[in-house]
């Protein structure tokens, strides 16, 4: 990281789900171009290591990071967390409601269950920490909200139903605080990645145009700083396919998985 060229400034970002895949990538990022970081997570002990491998990464020892545990499925300490966190760093400026889970669902198999944590995580967890952010910059009379959601949201993925429909969910949640919050200064970004090669789906790298989480955090974070409202990650292809999306057909996707 030290020999990549630095972005100095004092914004502060906190990020949901930092402790692994896109999250960490973009902890990565956002450090290497001069931000100040609140980072969350479930386990603290990961979040420590991850400071200290940034801190040592950066070569900055003024560069302000800040960590807690949160799991956002346990919705009431949401609030609490999250603004205890951001009182520590003094006020924040973006936050990035990343954190999500992913797992393989077959529709008709019992998998209820499994299907149920995904709506909890992937939605109310994710509505939770939005709905903080925004009371949070609502106060402070600016701010940016950025909800990592994904092209899943676009089109039905077999085995995949609730992964799907929760980030349909989360997307249109998103697009609705867009609207709702503007006039209060407050923009909000819905980042829609394709396939990114992390641990939260075994094999991913045999779907198309798959990438790493690096170049995803790369990409996503320009995409931020540009306040796009929706960006598409990576933006190639992607952003040239996503309108055709819904016209491909069943038997490919069936053919993927």
């Amino acid at each position: 990281m030290s020999n990549l060229p630095r972005i100095a400034h004092n914004k502060t970002v906190v990020i949901t789900g930092a402790s692994a895949g896109i999250g960490r990538a973009l902890a990565f990022e956002f450090a290497r171009r001069g931000y100040h970081l609140g980072l969350t997570a479930r386990r603290l002990d990961v979040l420590t290591a991850l400071r200290e491998e940034i801190l040592a990464a950066c070569g900055d020892s003024t560069r302000t990071i800040a960590i807690s545990a949160l799991d956002v499925d346990q919705t009431e300490t949401v609030e609490p967390v999250l603004q205890a966190l951001f009182a520590r760093l003094g006020g924040i400026d973006i936050m990035v409601v990343n954190a999500g889970v992913n797992a393989i669902t077959s529709v008709g198999k019992g998998d209820i269950l499994k299907q149920k944590q995904l709506i909890m995580t992937n939605v109310i967890g994710a509505m939770a920490s939005v709905d903080a952010a925004a009371a949070h910059f609502i106060a402070r009379g600016a701010g940016q909200i950025v909800g990592i959601s994904s092209l899943a949201a676009v089109k039905g993925i077999p085995k995949q139903a609730a992964y799907c429909a929760s980030k349909a969910g989360f997307s249109m949640y998103l697009e609705a605080a867009r609207i709702e919050l503007k006039r209060k200064h407050i923009s909000v970004t819905t980042i829609m990645p394709g396939f990114v090669i992390t641990d939260i789906m075994p094999h991913i790298e045999k779907y198309p145009f798959a990438v790493s989480a690096e170049q995803a955090a790369r990409e996503t974070v320009t995409l931020i700083e540009n306040k796009k409202a929706v960006g598409i990650v990576p933006g190639y292809p992607w952003r040239l396919l996503r309108p055709f999306m819904r016209l491909i057909p069943d038997s490919l996707w069936r053919k993927l998985v």
